[in-house]
Protein backbone atom coordinates (compact mmCIF):
# COMPACT_ATOMS: atom_id res chain seq x y z
CA UNK A 1 0.00 0.00 0.00
CA UNK A 2 3.03 2.06 0.14
CA UNK A 3 4.28 1.65 -3.37
CA UNK A 4 1.60 4.39 -5.36
CA UNK A 5 2.59 7.09 -3.27
CA UNK A 6 5.89 6.70 -3.98
CA UNK A 7 5.49 6.50 -7.58
CA UNK A 8 3.87 9.35 -7.18
CA UNK A 9 6.98 11.23 -5.31
CA UNK A 10 9.12 10.21 -8.24
CA UNK A 11 7.08 12.09 -10.93
CA UNK A 12 6.73 15.21 -9.01
CA UNK A 13 10.10 15.68 -8.34
CA UNK A 14 11.18 15.14 -11.72
CA UNK A 15 9.68 17.76 -13.41
CA UNK A 16 12.33 20.36 -11.83
CA UNK A 17 14.41 18.71 -13.95
CA UNK A 18 12.62 19.67 -17.08
CA UNK A 19 11.78 23.11 -16.19
CA UNK A 20 15.67 23.85 -15.55
CA UNK A 21 16.39 22.34 -18.91
CA UNK A 22 13.53 25.11 -20.41
CA UNK A 23 15.24 27.74 -18.50
CA UNK A 24 18.92 27.20 -19.66
CA UNK A 25 17.73 26.58 -23.53
CA UNK A 26 15.77 29.98 -23.34
CA UNK A 27 19.04 31.24 -21.70
CA UNK A 28 21.17 29.81 -24.51
CA UNK A 29 18.10 31.62 -27.24
CA UNK A 30 18.64 35.00 -25.21
CA UNK A 31 22.33 34.64 -25.59
CA UNK A 32 22.22 34.63 -29.06
CA UNK A 33 20.11 37.22 -29.91
CA UNK A 34 22.03 39.78 -28.01
CA UNK A 35 25.35 38.37 -30.10
CA UNK A 36 22.98 38.52 -33.76
CA UNK A 37 21.91 41.76 -32.77
CA UNK A 38 25.34 43.13 -31.54
CA UNK A 39 26.68 41.32 -35.69
CA UNK A 40 23.57 43.66 -37.09
CA UNK A 41 25.05 46.45 -35.30
CA UNK A 42 28.35 46.21 -36.02
CA UNK A 43 27.50 44.83 -39.81
CA UNK A 44 25.39 47.94 -39.70
CA UNK A 45 28.86 50.53 -38.60
CA UNK A 46 31.30 49.14 -40.92
CA UNK A 47 29.27 49.17 -43.85
CA UNK A 48 29.03 53.32 -42.98
CA UNK A 49 32.60 52.87 -42.43
CA UNK A 50 32.81 50.95 -45.58
CA UNK A 51 30.82 54.17 -47.49
CA UNK A 52 32.34 56.76 -45.56
CA UNK A 53 35.74 55.74 -46.74
CA UNK A 54 34.49 55.30 -50.43
CA UNK A 55 33.63 58.98 -50.69
CA UNK A 56 37.16 60.06 -49.22
CA UNK A 57 38.43 58.00 -52.14
CA UNK A 58 35.84 59.51 -54.48
CA UNK A 59 37.01 63.06 -52.87
CA UNK A 60 40.81 62.42 -53.11
CA UNK A 61 40.54 60.89 -56.21
CA UNK A 62 38.45 64.29 -57.58
CA UNK A 63 41.05 66.69 -55.69
CA UNK A 64 44.32 64.32 -57.08
CA UNK A 65 42.48 64.88 -60.82
CA UNK A 66 42.64 68.80 -60.09
CA UNK A 67 45.66 68.99 -58.52
CA UNK A 68 47.58 66.89 -61.51
CA UNK A 69 45.63 70.00 -63.59
CA UNK A 70 46.97 72.22 -62.14
CA UNK A 71 50.42 70.89 -62.30
CA UNK A 72 50.19 70.48 -66.33
CA UNK A 73 48.91 73.90 -66.39
CA UNK A 74 51.56 75.16 -64.04
CA UNK A 75 54.29 73.87 -65.89
CA UNK A 76 52.58 74.50 -69.59
CA UNK A 77 53.42 78.21 -67.88
CA UNK A 78 56.61 77.59 -66.86
CA UNK A 79 57.80 76.18 -70.60
CA UNK A 80 55.78 79.39 -71.70
CA UNK A 81 57.95 81.42 -69.51
CA UNK A 82 61.48 80.08 -70.39
CA UNK A 83 60.89 80.48 -73.93
CA UNK A 84 59.57 84.11 -73.63
CA UNK A 85 63.01 85.05 -71.41
CA UNK A 86 64.95 82.98 -73.92
CA UNK A 87 63.44 85.52 -77.07
CA UNK A 88 64.00 88.60 -75.02
CA UNK A 89 67.88 87.69 -74.23
CA UNK A 90 67.99 86.96 -77.96
CA UNK A 91 67.04 90.47 -78.76
CA UNK A 92 69.09 92.17 -75.93
CA UNK A 93 72.33 90.49 -77.78
CA UNK A 94 70.76 92.18 -81.45
CA UNK A 95 71.85 95.98 -82.13
CA UNK A 96 69.47 98.25 -80.97
CA UNK A 97 67.77 100.05 -83.50
CA UNK A 98 68.23 103.59 -84.63
CA UNK A 99 65.54 106.10 -85.37
CA UNK A 100 64.89 106.06 -89.05
CA UNK A 101 63.01 109.48 -90.63
CA UNK A 102 61.69 107.73 -93.05
CA UNK A 103 59.87 104.92 -90.35
CA UNK A 104 56.00 105.86 -90.12
CA UNK A 105 55.53 107.06 -86.38
CA UNK A 106 52.33 105.19 -85.83
CA UNK A 107 54.61 101.89 -85.70
CA UNK A 108 56.44 101.68 -82.01
CA UNK A 109 60.28 101.99 -83.32
CA UNK A 110 62.30 102.27 -79.63
CA UNK A 111 62.16 99.06 -77.60
CA UNK A 112 64.51 99.32 -74.81
CA UNK A 113 65.23 95.82 -72.60
CA UNK A 114 68.06 96.93 -70.54
CA UNK A 115 67.64 97.45 -67.13
CA UNK A 116 69.94 100.67 -67.08
CA UNK A 117 68.15 103.11 -68.83
CA UNK A 118 69.67 106.28 -69.77
CA UNK A 119 68.40 109.00 -72.61
CA UNK A 120 70.57 111.07 -74.47
CA UNK A 121 69.95 113.49 -77.13
CA UNK A 122 71.28 112.04 -80.44
CA UNK A 123 72.86 115.11 -82.61
CA UNK A 124 71.63 113.56 -86.22
CA UNK A 125 67.85 113.65 -85.16
CA UNK A 126 66.27 116.01 -86.99
CA UNK A 127 64.88 119.39 -85.77
CA UNK A 128 61.27 119.14 -87.49
CA UNK A 129 60.42 116.62 -85.77
CA UNK A 130 57.60 116.95 -83.59
CA UNK A 131 57.46 117.45 -80.07
CA UNK A 132 55.00 115.66 -78.53
CA UNK A 133 54.31 114.78 -74.44
CA UNK A 134 54.83 110.85 -74.13
CA UNK A 135 51.07 109.49 -72.21
CA UNK A 136 51.27 109.03 -68.50
CA UNK A 137 52.03 105.10 -67.30
CA UNK A 138 50.26 104.11 -64.56
CA UNK A 139 52.61 101.57 -62.59
CA UNK A 140 50.17 98.76 -61.29
CA UNK A 141 52.58 96.34 -60.76
CA UNK A 142 55.93 97.63 -58.13
CA UNK A 143 58.94 95.43 -57.97
CA UNK A 144 61.80 94.78 -55.60
CA UNK A 145 63.54 98.61 -55.11
CA UNK A 146 66.48 97.50 -56.23
CA UNK A 147 65.24 95.48 -59.20
CA UNK A 148 64.22 98.21 -62.62
CA UNK A 149 60.48 97.78 -63.36
CA UNK A 150 60.41 95.97 -66.40
CA UNK A 151 56.78 96.85 -67.36
CA UNK A 152 57.40 100.37 -66.91
CA UNK A 153 60.18 100.62 -69.41
CA UNK A 154 58.33 99.00 -71.76
CA UNK A 155 55.28 101.38 -71.36
CA UNK A 156 58.10 104.27 -71.66
CA UNK A 157 59.42 102.53 -74.92
CA UNK A 158 56.11 102.41 -76.39
CA UNK A 159 55.33 106.11 -75.49
CA UNK A 160 57.76 107.35 -77.46
CA UNK A 161 56.92 106.61 -80.43
CA UNK A 162 56.05 110.39 -81.22
CA UNK A 163 58.78 112.40 -79.04
CA UNK A 164 62.19 112.30 -79.64
CA UNK A 165 65.02 111.93 -76.77
CA UNK A 166 65.02 115.00 -74.95
CA UNK A 167 61.25 114.32 -74.18
CA UNK A 168 62.34 110.67 -73.20
CA UNK A 169 64.82 112.21 -71.00
CA UNK A 170 62.97 114.53 -69.34
CA UNK A 171 59.74 111.65 -69.01
CA UNK A 172 61.94 109.42 -67.21
CA UNK A 173 63.37 112.00 -65.06
CA UNK A 174 59.99 112.66 -64.04
CA UNK A 175 59.48 109.35 -63.41
CA UNK A 176 62.81 108.83 -61.50
CA UNK A 177 61.10 111.76 -58.84
CA UNK A 178 58.47 109.92 -58.52
CA UNK A 179 59.41 107.10 -57.08
CA UNK A 180 61.86 109.25 -55.14
CA UNK A 181 58.45 110.96 -53.34
CA UNK A 182 56.98 107.14 -53.38
CA UNK A 183 60.12 105.72 -51.51
CA UNK A 184 59.96 108.78 -49.18
CA UNK A 185 56.18 108.55 -47.93
CA UNK A 186 55.19 106.43 -45.63
CA UNK A 187 51.64 106.13 -45.46
CA UNK A 188 51.11 104.98 -49.14
CA UNK A 189 49.81 101.65 -50.39
CA UNK A 190 52.36 102.10 -53.08
CA UNK A 191 55.35 102.06 -50.87
CA UNK A 192 54.21 98.61 -48.89
CA UNK A 193 54.04 97.41 -53.04
CA UNK A 194 57.33 98.26 -53.05
CA UNK A 195 58.53 96.29 -50.44
CA UNK A 196 57.54 92.79 -52.62
CA UNK A 197 54.14 92.78 -51.72
CA UNK A 198 52.02 89.93 -54.57
CA UNK A 199 48.74 90.65 -55.61
CA UNK A 200 46.05 88.44 -54.97
CA UNK A 201 44.35 86.56 -57.45
CA UNK A 202 40.62 87.90 -57.96
CA UNK A 203 39.06 84.44 -58.76
CA UNK A 204 39.12 81.00 -57.01
CA UNK A 205 38.13 78.01 -57.59
CA UNK A 206 34.49 76.51 -57.18
CA UNK A 207 33.98 73.69 -55.35
CA UNK A 208 30.91 71.67 -54.24
CA UNK A 209 31.93 71.17 -50.70
CA UNK A 210 28.12 70.42 -49.40
CA UNK A 211 28.78 66.76 -49.89
CA UNK A 212 32.02 66.58 -47.56
CA UNK A 213 30.16 68.12 -45.10
CA UNK A 214 30.28 66.20 -41.73
CA UNK A 215 31.51 62.97 -43.23
CA UNK A 216 34.80 62.59 -42.17
CA UNK A 217 34.67 60.11 -38.95
CA UNK A 218 38.59 61.64 -37.87
CA UNK A 219 39.30 65.05 -37.46
CA UNK A 220 41.86 66.58 -39.57
CA UNK A 221 45.46 67.78 -38.26
CA UNK A 222 45.82 71.28 -38.29
CA UNK A 223 48.35 72.73 -35.95
CA UNK A 224 47.97 76.70 -35.18
CA UNK A 225 50.51 78.06 -33.08
CA UNK A 226 51.08 82.32 -31.50
CA UNK A 227 54.31 83.51 -33.46
CA UNK A 228 53.83 87.46 -32.64
CA UNK A 229 51.49 89.65 -30.38
CA UNK A 230 51.92 93.10 -30.87
CA UNK A 231 49.63 96.06 -29.62
CA UNK A 232 47.43 97.65 -31.66
CA UNK A 233 48.26 101.30 -31.50
CA UNK A 234 44.60 101.98 -30.98
CA UNK A 235 43.68 104.18 -27.47
CA UNK A 236 40.38 102.00 -27.10
CA UNK A 237 38.78 98.96 -28.28
CA UNK A 238 39.26 97.37 -31.17
CA UNK A 239 35.87 96.93 -33.77
CA UNK A 240 37.02 95.85 -37.38
CA UNK A 241 39.58 94.17 -38.91
CA UNK A 242 39.90 93.81 -42.61
CA UNK A 243 42.42 92.46 -45.28
CA UNK A 244 43.47 94.24 -48.38
CA UNK A 245 41.97 91.69 -51.56
CA UNK A 246 44.68 92.96 -53.68
CA UNK A 247 47.99 93.06 -51.66
CA UNK A 248 48.78 89.87 -49.47
CA UNK A 249 50.74 92.04 -47.29
CA UNK A 250 48.47 94.64 -45.93
CA UNK A 251 45.72 94.47 -42.96
CA UNK A 252 43.59 97.37 -41.54
CA UNK A 253 42.30 97.74 -37.86
CA UNK A 254 39.41 100.05 -36.52
CA UNK A 255 38.47 100.86 -33.13
CA UNK A 256 36.48 103.08 -30.73
CA UNK A 257 39.40 105.81 -31.18
CA UNK A 258 37.77 106.72 -34.39
CA UNK A 259 41.67 105.39 -36.18
CA UNK A 260 41.97 103.49 -38.86
CA UNK A 261 45.10 101.95 -38.85
CA UNK A 262 47.33 100.55 -41.83
CA UNK A 263 49.71 97.67 -41.25
CA UNK A 264 52.19 96.27 -43.72
CA UNK A 265 53.00 91.83 -42.88
CA UNK A 266 56.89 91.32 -42.42
CA UNK A 267 58.62 88.13 -42.80
CA UNK A 268 55.35 85.72 -44.18
CA UNK A 269 53.49 86.70 -41.36
CA UNK A 270 56.32 86.85 -38.47
CA UNK A 271 55.39 90.61 -37.62
CA UNK A 272 54.05 93.56 -38.56
CA UNK A 273 54.72 97.07 -38.92
CA UNK A 274 52.36 100.01 -38.67
CA UNK A 275 52.36 102.14 -41.69
CA UNK A 276 49.50 104.99 -41.37
CA UNK A 277 46.94 106.08 -38.69
CA UNK A 278 43.58 108.31 -40.64
CA UNK A 279 41.01 109.80 -38.15
CA UNK A 280 37.69 108.73 -39.13
CA UNK A 281 35.24 109.77 -36.76
CA UNK A 282 31.89 111.47 -38.34
CA UNK A 283 31.41 115.19 -38.82
CA UNK A 284 28.79 116.17 -36.21
CA UNK A 285 28.64 113.54 -33.43
CA UNK A 286 32.38 112.32 -33.35
CA UNK A 287 31.26 108.73 -33.96
CA UNK A 288 33.54 106.03 -34.51
CA UNK A 289 33.04 103.80 -37.88
CA UNK A 290 31.06 100.72 -36.83
CA UNK A 291 32.13 98.60 -39.62
CA UNK A 292 34.49 98.82 -42.48
CA UNK A 293 34.92 96.87 -46.04
CA UNK A 294 38.00 96.93 -48.29
CA UNK A 295 37.20 98.33 -51.82
CA UNK A 296 37.76 95.47 -54.01
CA UNK A 297 40.72 97.59 -56.10
CA UNK A 298 42.59 97.77 -52.96
CA UNK A 299 43.12 101.42 -52.91
CA UNK A 300 40.26 102.65 -50.77
CA UNK A 301 38.49 101.46 -47.46
CA UNK A 302 34.69 102.48 -46.78
CA UNK A 303 33.16 102.79 -43.12
CA UNK A 304 29.81 102.98 -42.00
CA UNK A 305 28.38 104.86 -38.67
CA UNK A 306 24.64 106.06 -37.43
CA UNK A 307 21.81 107.49 -38.93
CA UNK A 308 20.87 109.64 -35.48
CA UNK A 309 21.52 113.26 -35.55
CA UNK A 310 22.00 114.20 -38.87
CA UNK A 311 25.33 112.80 -39.10
CA UNK A 312 26.91 111.68 -42.00
CA UNK A 313 26.73 107.91 -42.82
CA UNK A 314 29.22 106.76 -45.23
CA UNK A 315 32.93 108.01 -44.98
CA UNK A 316 36.08 106.85 -48.04
CA UNK A 317 39.06 106.53 -47.04
CA UNK A 318 41.62 106.76 -50.06
CA UNK A 319 44.63 105.20 -49.59
CA UNK A 320 46.48 106.59 -52.58
CA UNK A 321 45.82 109.97 -51.53
CA UNK A 322 48.91 111.83 -50.30
CA UNK A 323 47.58 114.90 -48.35
CA UNK A 324 46.89 113.47 -44.84
CA UNK A 325 43.77 115.82 -44.10
CA UNK A 326 42.06 114.85 -47.70
CA UNK A 327 42.32 111.23 -47.33
CA UNK A 328 38.94 110.79 -45.48
CA UNK A 329 35.93 111.71 -47.19
CA UNK A 330 32.19 111.93 -46.58
CA UNK A 331 29.51 110.97 -48.64
CA UNK A 332 26.24 113.39 -48.80
CA UNK A 333 23.70 110.49 -49.47
CA UNK A 334 21.78 109.28 -46.12
CA UNK A 335 19.62 106.44 -47.05
CA UNK A 336 19.54 104.96 -43.55
CA UNK A 337 16.91 106.67 -41.08
CA UNK A 338 17.46 105.73 -37.63
CA UNK A 339 19.92 104.00 -35.25
CA UNK A 340 23.01 102.17 -36.10
CA UNK A 341 24.28 101.09 -39.07
CA UNK A 342 25.56 97.33 -38.00
CA UNK A 343 27.75 96.11 -41.26
CA UNK A 344 28.81 96.78 -44.88
CA UNK A 345 29.90 94.21 -47.13
CA UNK A 346 30.81 94.43 -50.80
CA UNK A 347 29.50 92.20 -53.21
CA UNK A 348 31.21 89.24 -55.08
CA UNK A 349 29.72 90.39 -58.59
CA UNK A 350 31.54 92.01 -61.39
CA UNK A 351 30.43 95.91 -60.90
CA UNK A 352 31.40 97.76 -57.78
CA UNK A 353 28.60 97.37 -55.02
CA UNK A 354 28.33 96.98 -51.58
CA UNK A 355 25.29 96.35 -48.91
CA UNK A 356 24.93 98.09 -45.62
CA UNK A 357 22.10 97.14 -43.03
CA UNK A 358 21.02 98.92 -39.63
CA UNK A 359 18.70 99.26 -36.43
CA UNK A 360 15.85 100.70 -39.42
CA UNK A 361 15.59 97.53 -40.43
CA UNK A 362 16.70 98.66 -43.92
CA UNK A 363 19.21 96.84 -46.72
CA UNK A 364 20.61 99.58 -48.88
CA UNK A 365 22.24 98.40 -52.03
CA UNK A 366 25.07 101.14 -52.74
CA UNK A 367 26.47 101.01 -56.55
CA UNK A 368 29.72 102.50 -58.11
CA UNK A 369 28.57 105.34 -60.14
CA UNK A 370 31.15 106.49 -63.20
CA UNK A 371 32.90 109.20 -61.17
CA UNK A 372 35.63 107.47 -58.73
CA UNK A 373 34.22 106.94 -55.11
CA UNK A 374 30.77 108.46 -56.18
CA UNK A 375 28.08 105.84 -54.77
CA UNK A 376 24.20 105.40 -55.44
CA UNK A 377 22.37 103.96 -53.16
CA UNK A 378 19.08 101.85 -53.21
CA UNK A 379 16.81 100.74 -50.30
CA UNK A 380 16.55 96.25 -51.28
CA UNK A 381 14.23 96.42 -48.56
CA UNK A 382 12.68 97.76 -45.23
CA UNK A 383 9.76 96.03 -44.34
CA UNK A 384 10.74 91.88 -44.17
CA UNK A 385 12.55 92.16 -40.77
CA UNK A 386 10.99 93.48 -38.28
CA UNK A 387 14.06 94.32 -35.66
CA UNK A 388 17.72 95.46 -36.22
CA UNK A 389 19.34 93.83 -39.59
CA UNK A 390 22.87 93.01 -38.13
CA UNK A 391 24.62 91.23 -41.08
CA UNK A 392 24.88 91.03 -44.95
CA UNK A 393 26.34 89.52 -47.61
CA UNK A 394 25.93 88.82 -51.12
CA UNK A 395 25.95 85.12 -53.00
CA UNK A 396 27.83 84.31 -55.98
CA UNK A 397 25.77 82.15 -57.61
CA UNK A 398 22.94 84.51 -57.97
CA UNK A 399 22.90 88.49 -57.49
CA UNK A 400 21.25 87.95 -54.17
CA UNK A 401 21.44 89.34 -50.69
CA UNK A 402 21.10 87.43 -47.60
CA UNK A 403 20.13 89.43 -44.54
CA UNK A 404 19.92 88.16 -40.99
CA UNK A 405 18.76 90.49 -38.24
CA UNK A 406 17.37 90.15 -34.43
CA UNK A 407 13.90 89.04 -35.40
CA UNK A 408 15.35 85.49 -35.84
CA UNK A 409 15.27 85.74 -39.97
CA UNK A 410 17.61 84.86 -42.34
CA UNK A 411 16.20 86.82 -45.45
CA UNK A 412 17.91 86.24 -49.51
CA UNK A 413 16.67 89.03 -51.60
CA UNK A 414 16.86 88.96 -55.36
CA UNK A 415 17.73 92.32 -56.48
CA UNK A 416 17.84 91.77 -60.58
CA UNK A 417 13.97 90.71 -59.96
CA UNK A 418 13.39 92.12 -56.60
CA UNK A 419 11.56 89.62 -55.05
CA UNK A 420 12.74 87.91 -51.79
CA UNK A 421 13.97 84.66 -53.08
CA UNK A 422 14.95 82.44 -49.53
CA UNK A 423 13.42 82.98 -46.48
CA UNK A 424 13.71 81.25 -42.91
CA UNK A 425 13.65 81.85 -39.22
CA UNK A 426 15.72 80.24 -36.44
CA UNK A 427 15.08 79.39 -32.77
CA UNK A 428 17.23 82.56 -31.73
CA UNK A 429 18.24 85.92 -33.15
CA UNK A 430 20.68 86.12 -35.93
CA UNK A 431 24.38 88.44 -35.94
CA UNK A 432 26.32 88.10 -39.37
CA UNK A 433 26.04 86.19 -42.00
CA UNK A 434 29.65 84.94 -44.32
CA UNK A 435 29.48 82.74 -47.69
CA UNK A 436 31.82 80.12 -48.37
CA UNK A 437 34.01 81.66 -50.47
CA UNK A 438 34.37 78.11 -52.79
CA UNK A 439 30.84 76.51 -52.48
CA UNK A 440 28.36 78.97 -54.19
CA UNK A 441 25.36 77.48 -52.45
CA UNK A 442 27.05 77.23 -49.11
CA UNK A 443 26.38 80.24 -46.40
CA UNK A 444 26.81 80.31 -42.59
CA UNK A 445 24.87 82.19 -40.13
CA UNK A 446 26.04 83.24 -36.43
CA UNK A 447 22.90 82.55 -34.04
CA UNK A 448 22.72 83.47 -30.64
CA UNK A 449 21.90 79.84 -29.63
CA UNK A 450 24.60 78.83 -27.08
CA UNK A 451 26.88 75.40 -27.96
CA UNK A 452 25.14 75.90 -31.39
CA UNK A 453 26.44 79.76 -32.71
CA UNK A 454 27.16 78.91 -35.81
CA UNK A 455 24.86 77.18 -38.23
CA UNK A 456 25.47 76.02 -41.97
CA UNK A 457 22.70 76.24 -45.18
CA UNK A 458 22.23 75.20 -48.44
CA UNK A 459 20.35 78.07 -50.39
CA UNK A 460 18.70 75.65 -53.13
CA UNK A 461 17.62 73.24 -49.77
CA UNK A 462 15.11 75.50 -48.74
CA UNK A 463 14.86 75.72 -44.94
CA UNK A 464 17.35 72.63 -44.28
CA UNK A 465 19.97 73.07 -42.00
CA UNK A 466 23.19 71.37 -43.55
CA UNK A 467 25.13 71.24 -40.23
CA UNK A 468 25.91 73.01 -37.29
CA UNK A 469 28.45 73.81 -34.95
CA UNK A 470 29.45 75.56 -31.80
CA UNK A 471 31.14 75.81 -28.14
CA UNK A 472 30.39 76.02 -24.46
CA UNK A 473 30.67 79.35 -23.92
CA UNK A 474 31.81 79.73 -19.90
CA UNK A 475 32.09 83.53 -19.29
CA UNK A 476 29.35 84.81 -20.43
CA UNK A 477 25.51 83.75 -20.91
CA UNK A 478 25.16 85.51 -23.93
CA UNK A 479 26.19 85.58 -27.28
CA UNK A 480 27.82 88.93 -28.71
CA UNK A 481 27.29 90.47 -31.69
CA UNK A 482 30.72 91.87 -31.83
CA UNK A 483 32.04 88.01 -32.30
CA UNK A 484 32.90 87.53 -35.80
CA UNK A 485 34.05 84.76 -37.98
CA UNK A 486 35.97 84.22 -41.08
CA UNK A 487 36.06 81.22 -44.20
CA UNK A 488 39.83 79.72 -44.70
CA UNK A 489 40.52 80.29 -48.75
CA UNK A 490 39.79 76.50 -49.17
CA UNK A 491 36.23 77.21 -47.75
CA UNK A 492 36.47 73.96 -45.26
CA UNK A 493 37.70 75.76 -42.05
CA UNK A 494 35.46 78.35 -40.26
CA UNK A 495 37.77 80.43 -36.97
CA UNK A 496 35.57 82.26 -34.74
CA UNK A 497 36.37 84.49 -31.93
CA UNK A 498 34.87 84.26 -28.96
CA UNK A 499 34.16 86.09 -24.94
CA UNK A 500 36.24 83.13 -22.87
CA UNK A 501 38.67 84.37 -24.64
CA UNK A 502 39.89 81.44 -26.96
CA UNK A 503 40.07 81.38 -30.92
CA UNK A 504 38.00 78.64 -32.07
CA UNK A 505 38.83 76.36 -35.09
CA UNK A 506 36.25 73.96 -36.91
CA UNK A 507 36.56 71.43 -39.74
CA UNK A 508 33.15 71.18 -41.25
CA UNK A 509 33.80 68.04 -42.94
CA UNK A 510 34.22 66.56 -39.54
CA UNK A 511 31.25 64.27 -38.00
CA UNK A 512 31.42 66.80 -34.89
CA UNK A 513 29.71 70.19 -34.08
CA UNK A 514 32.96 70.90 -31.61
CA UNK A 515 35.92 72.69 -32.69
CA UNK A 516 39.39 71.21 -34.19
CA UNK A 517 41.43 73.45 -32.05
CA UNK A 518 40.92 76.13 -29.42
CA UNK A 519 43.78 78.18 -29.42
CA UNK A 520 44.23 80.90 -25.76
CA UNK A 521 46.13 83.73 -27.46
CA UNK A 522 44.58 86.97 -25.61
CA UNK A 523 43.64 87.68 -22.18
CA UNK A 524 40.38 89.17 -23.13
CA UNK A 525 37.41 88.04 -25.21
CA UNK A 526 38.58 87.97 -29.02
CA UNK A 527 36.41 89.64 -31.54
CA UNK A 528 37.75 87.98 -34.51
CA UNK A 529 40.44 85.86 -36.11
CA UNK A 530 40.31 86.03 -40.18
CA UNK A 531 42.44 83.87 -42.16
CA UNK A 532 44.95 85.25 -44.44
CA UNK A 533 44.70 85.07 -48.26
CA UNK A 534 47.39 83.15 -49.60
CA UNK A 535 49.53 82.94 -46.19
CA UNK A 536 48.80 80.08 -43.70
CA UNK A 537 48.42 82.85 -41.11
CA UNK A 538 45.53 83.69 -38.90
CA UNK A 539 45.39 87.33 -37.71
CA UNK A 540 43.16 88.09 -34.28
CA UNK A 541 42.15 91.07 -33.17
CA UNK A 542 40.88 91.15 -28.81
CA UNK A 543 39.80 93.87 -26.19
CA UNK A 544 42.90 93.37 -25.11
CA UNK A 545 44.19 95.93 -27.31
CA UNK A 546 46.47 93.27 -29.13
CA UNK A 547 47.25 92.16 -32.46
CA UNK A 548 47.68 88.18 -32.43
CA UNK A 549 49.41 86.42 -35.75
CA UNK A 550 49.14 82.86 -35.53
CA UNK A 551 51.52 80.28 -38.04
CA UNK A 552 48.44 77.31 -39.42
CA UNK A 553 50.15 74.67 -40.70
Amino acid sequence: MNAPPLSKRRRLEAQPVDGELDTGASDEQQAMDIEEEALIALIEHRSKEVEYLHKRVAYYKNELEEEEKRLRESQQKLVLLRSKNRARKSQTQTEEPRLDPDLNISNPFIKITKPDITFRKRETSSPNQPQSKPPSVILDVKQEDDEPNKVAVESVSKGLTSSNCSAGESFVDNLKGDKTKQKQNEKGVDDAQDRGATIIPDKKEKKDLIPTISCYSSPSTINCQTSAVISCQHKRKMRSLVLSPCNEKLFATSALDGAINLWQLEDRGSSAVLLSTDIGLSPKQRRWAEDVAWHPDGKSIISVYTADGGDSQISILNLNEQKENSRVRFLEENPHVKGVINCITFMPWEDNSFATCGDDHAVIFWLEKERVNSWKPNVLHSRIHSSSVMGVAGMQQKKIVISVGTDKRIVGFDVQAETVEYKHQLESKCMSVLPNPCDLNLFMVQSGTLEKQLRLFDIRAGKKEVHWLGWKQEKSESQSALIKQSWSPNGLYISSGSVDPAIHIFDIRYNSHQPLQSLNAHKNRVFKAAWHHTLPLLISISSDLNIGLHKTD
